[in-house]
């Protein structure tokens, strides 16, 4: 996640929704003062490659710390920060209500079936289990992104970007925010994925269940709907 005081948006970071590659791409625009979320070690070899800022400034600042986070820091628990996924709420707590209120909050999201998949496929290695049973064991949290942008559930960001219009959504935020509408992304966490037939030629009856039952909110917000589209 990103929250830039030169440009005065926050980038919720969902999963499986191209977050990192956006990430790495919006960081080049950043001041010495935004907060910049670590992410994984290769990646930020990538976004040090390309001369981008790195993770900075995540630490949440003291003043923002409730009776149980300053007993937990006496308990010898590690210090609070902003972090990679970290959700609406989270955010809001530990800003100045100025900023939440008054910068661009934005994010992304993508087709539930389709986002199951990667989800699959990024989370297991050969010999993978059948797809119907990871989807079923997975935790809740790694197939919906509702509660990263949502609170209370109601959404609470300005922008919800579609993964599916990646690159035009993406032109839309640079414009809002004024940076370069020319936004390169980097391939990140990619490769994982070996099926690439549509999700309705990949998933069955019970996973189709499963994502509908799990994914139920933002399939109605986003007017998400099953397509029984094959591949020829």
């Amino acid at each position: 996640m990103i929250i830039s005081h030169k440009h005065k948006f926050i980038f919720l970071k969902t999963r499986k929704t191209a977050g990192t590659s956006i990430e790495i791409a919006l960081s080049q625009f950043c001041g010495e003062r935004d907060i910049i979320t670590p992410i994984s070690k290769e990646d930020e070899l990538k976004r040090e490659a390309l001369g981008f800022r790195g993770s900075q400034n995540h630490s949440v600042p003291w003043r923002f710390y409730s009776k149980s986070d300053w007993i937990g820091l006496l308990g010898f628990k590690n210090r609070k920060h902003f972090f990679n996924h970290a959700n609406a709420h989270f955010i809001r707590e530990n800003i100045e209500e100025g900023i939440w209120n008054s910068y661009l909050k934005f994010c992304f999201e993508r087709n539930p079936f389709d986002k199951a998949i990667s989800r699959y496929y990024w989370s297991t290695r050969e010999p993978r289990p059948e797809i119907s049973n990871y989807l079923h064991s997975a935790p809740v949290k790694l197939l919906t992104n509702w509660g990263i942008y949502t609170i209370n559930d109601e959404i609470v960001v300005d922008f919800v970007g579609r993964y599916e219009n990646l690159n035009h959504d993406l032109a839309a935020v640079a414009e809002k925010i004024g940076i370069s509408s020319d936004l390169k992304l980097v391939r990140a966490k990619g490769g994982y994925r070996k099926d690439r037939r549509y999700y309705s030629n990949v998933l069955d009856t019970q996973s189709r269940d499963r994502i509908e039952l799990v994914c139920a909110k933002e399939i109605v917000a986003f007017d998400y709907s099953w397509d029984n589209k094959k591949n020829k």
